[in-house]
């Protein structure tokens, strides 16, 4: 069994954070947070995004200003056609699924 540990659990902004605390996360995380980053999610719905940092007397959750590229999503939903027929379409026949004279035949 461990004992309780007697640190202040805080949630802050990495802003709110003191110059030597900013610059001590920066030692801490050389290579940047995308690998120790956490998603928190609010009762609410909300999220953010934290790092862990810890001091002799408190330990923080520090939210990062994180920038999502939704523009994926928004070229996905971007409508490719004027209308709703696709032009050339009268010139396509369906042969009920079969592949025509075109079709390899396997001799055994």
């Amino acid at each position: 069994m461990t004992p309780n540990s007697t640190k202040k659990r805080l949630v802050t902004n990495i802003h709110n954070l003191t110059a030597e605390q900013q610059e001590d996360l920066k030692t801490l995380y050389p290579k940047g947070f995308s690998d120790v980053m956490m998603r928190i999610d609010k009762p609410n719905g909300d999220f953010f995004y934290a790092v862990p940092y810890e001091t002799a007397d408190t330990y923080y959750l520090v939210k990062i200003d994180v920038k999502i590229d939704d523009s994926a999503a928004d070229a996905a939903e971007d409508d490719y056609y004027d209308d709703d027929e696709i032009k050339g379409a009268d010139e396509i026949q369906d042969d009920g699924g079969s592949m025509g004279d075109d079709e390899d035949e396997m001799d055994d």
